[in-house]
């Protein structure tokens, strides 16, 4: 079954075509700049060529058509006909508390993730948009809505509940939501079976690391807590946003610089993290770069964002009490090793052990960077949400017998 795999943000759209017999990517790209001036699209199929386009894409149905003509283009398309196109599958980054799996899209379920938009005021009506043009250019094809939230939906209420008055979450359901689930389920799962233990007997701490990054203890596979919170603001300090703080800041700052509270937040969303601290970048490869060269608050925002980083490990390792493996994934967590060894290097309580060499050499792939006496693995496994979306896909849309 080919299934497209759709992540679409406020102005842009990536896409994946998964075989999901093989889960061989057929084809993949990313149309950026949606609703923007210098709109961008650019097709890479399985061959590893790639074409890049300057186009306008007013709006998202614009972009899917761009996608779907790409896919089924005589010259380098990977398609025939898109009747190949079996079901569509979405990353929907809110689901409250009323989805606890992925959803084969209907009425209802477009319903409750518009009534979880101002949870994800950045995200969920994005994802609607890729939904709606969807429905419209490709209406009998079966779609799929894969939620963030929804491995996080294990978490005990001990978890998730806020010290606020009850009532807030009885009224506004205001608690932990957690966010990366797709990646933290797939990273979970695939660093049991990489180890070779059972994931149902096991305790895994995955650290989902990039601009945006969240940890997660999780206990025979199911999420028991997590760093993110009722939105991504939550937990590490992160490449724009601050992460946790005492909240009396946002009173403090918006009476120090006359701002209300929607600007303050917006500077904890889009200023701060280690853009904030190093006053250069979010990008750790250019917080690497400046750091070579001698610049000292770049090397303090990576030390901020590697203590933050092993604080929230040790605090998971009493949460689970005890811990099996340590796996860092994402853009950072795959690639940054000087990030890795500084985090490491405040677990040496655990047992730990750093092999340098492997951790040096593990870039973008697979890998232990522990020693082979360290009392706890640490792992790097490349997540694949889009992956775990297909499967999710197959899965409903066989069963139901589409």
């Amino acid at each position: 079954m080919d299934v497209l795999v759709i992540n679409c943000g406020s102005s842009s759209l990536k896409y994946q075509l998964i075989n999901t017999q093989t889960e061989e990517v057929l084809a993949s790209g990313i149309c950026d700049r949606i609703g923007i001036k210098g709109g961008q699209f650019s097709y890479k199929p399985k061959d590893g060529s790639k074409t890049t386009q300057n186009v306008e894409m007013p709006d998202h149905e614009v972009a899917i058509k761009l996608v779907l003509n790409a896919l089924v283009n005589p010259k380098d398309g990977i398609l025939k006909s898109l009747d190949e196109i079996k079901a569509t599958g979405h990353r929907i980054v809110h689901g409250g508390e009323h989805f606890t799996e992925s959803a084969l899209v209907n009425d209802e379920v477009i319903h409750h993730i518009e009534e979880c938009a101002d949870l994800a005021p950045l995200h969920n009506p994005a994802h609607l948009l890729g939904i709606r043009a969807c429905q419209h250019l490709m209406p009998n094809k079966p779609m799929v809505a894969v939620f963030d939230t929804a491995f996080h939906q294990t978490m005990p209420p001990r978890a998730y509940i806020y010290g606020l008055p009850y009532e807030y979450y009885e009224k506004y359901k205001i608690r932990r939501y957690g966010f990366h689930g797709t990646s933290h389920s797939y990273v979970s799962k695939r660093t049991a079976e990489f180890l070779g233990i059972p994931l149902e007997n096991s305790k895994i701490i995955t650290c989902h690391l990039g601009n945006g990054s969240s940890i997660c203890a999780i206990e025979n596979g199911k999420s028991i807590d997590t760093s993110m919170g009722l939105t991504p603001l939550e937990g590490l300090v992160m490449g724009t946003r601050s992460g946790d703080l005492d909240p009396a800041i946002i009173d403090y700052i918006a009476q120090k610089e006359n701002l209300n509270t929607k600007e303050v937040i917006n500077i904890l969303n889009k200023k701060s993290g280690v853009l904030g601290i190093s006053g250069l970048s979010s990008d750790f490869r250019d917080l690497l770069a400046a750091d070579e060269e001698g610049n000292l608050k770049a090397r303090f925002a990576r030390e901020v964002f590697a203590y933050h980083v092993a604080k929230y490990i040790g605090s998971y390792t009493a949460a689970l009490t005890g811990v099996d493996a340590i796996t860092f994934c994402a853009g950072v967590g795959e690639n940054a090793k000087f990030i890795r060894g500084k985090i490491v290097s405040h677990l040496q309580f655990l047992g730990i052990t750093l092999d340098e060499k492997a951790n040096l050499e593990t870039i973008g792939k697979e890998g232990i960077i522990s020693t082979k006496d360290s009392k706890v693995k640490v792992c790097v496994i490349p997540t694949n949400e889009e992956l775990m979306i297909a499967r999710d896909t197959r899965a409903l849309v066989a069963g139901k017998h589409l």
